[in-house]
């Protein structure tokens, strides 16, 4: 991929505890092949002045480095504002740790020491490709009480979409107050608030109004689908469609929009 030029539409943080060579090193050969890309150290002081402008943010792990947990929250958060995600660089211990404060939905992938840096700096360049401008992959949030489902429904769009995960109304509201979304995959039964709930808050807000919503449910009696169908939805899937279905639909669903 060493064709790859252009503005990435943001910057790339490298980010690192220490004066890492490595790091520093990454930094130094994507400003080489044209994309905008800042070295810091992992202090909220250092990062802030990009937060504005961030595409995607590469950590080295040091054992010292669960890296700050302030600064960790402060990351998940400016990921969730941009849109942006995480490639981490480290062992399985560092991993592990970071997973305690970065959701697994903002992690990109994972680089085991030794480095190899040209497989890294590949990664970033497609990534780039496939998440910038009109190739920027279609972000879907799936609302869903039912957590083992929502997880096999993460794993069948996650190489094909961005995927948001809620597993309930209240969080998927918080979610889409921080985030863009292209397309909601709602659960009709929630307790507290379902599905039709959900939508009519989501509908009552002009932030989040035009964000198309697609019902998944168990049910299939007539009654259901009408008082679904008076609310508007984009679509009405049964939780029986498979993966390959799923994708299909969505697909056409993003090819005719």
């Amino acid at each position: 991929m060493d064709n790859f030029m252009g503005s990435t539409n943001g910057t790339i943080l490298v980010i690192s505890d220490t004066d890492s060579f490595l790091a520093k090193s990454l930094s130094t050969k994507l400003k080489a092949k044209g994309l905008d890309s800042v070295f810091v150290h992992d202090e909220i002081k250092e990062i802030e002045p990009y937060k504005e402008h961030t595409t995607l943010m590469i950590l080295f792990l040091s054992e010292g480095m669960e890296m700050k947990t302030k600064t960790l929250v402060y990351l998940k958060d400016l990921a969730s504002d941009t849109d942006s995600r995480f490639i981490l660089v480290g062992d399985e211990s560092g991993f592990d740790s970071i997973k305690k404060t970065i959701p697994e939905t903002l992690i990109l992938d994972r680089f085991k020491r030794p480095l190899v840096m040209d497989d890294l700096i590949e990664r970033i360049e497609r990534y780039l490709e496939e998440n910038t401008g009109e190739n920027r992959k279609k972000t879907v949030l799936i609302v869903d009480d039912d957590i083992t489902y929502m997880r096999t429904v993460y794993e069948w769009l996650k190489d094909r979409y961005r995927v948001g995960m809620a597993s309930s109304g209240v969080q998927a509201i918080s979610y889409l107050t921080k985030n863009k979304a292209d397309l909601v995959l709602l659960d009709y039964e929630m307790p507290i608030a379902n599905g039709p709930q959900v939508l009519q808050m989501l509908k009552s807000d002009s932030e989040t109004d035009s964000i198309p919503v697609m019902f998944l449910t168990g049910h299939g009696e007539k009654e259901s689908v009408m008082s679904v169908l008076d609310l508007k939805p984009a679509d009405y899937l049964l939780k029986t469609i498979g993966k390959e279905n799923l994708l299909k639909k969505l697909d056409e669903f993003f090819k005719v929009k």
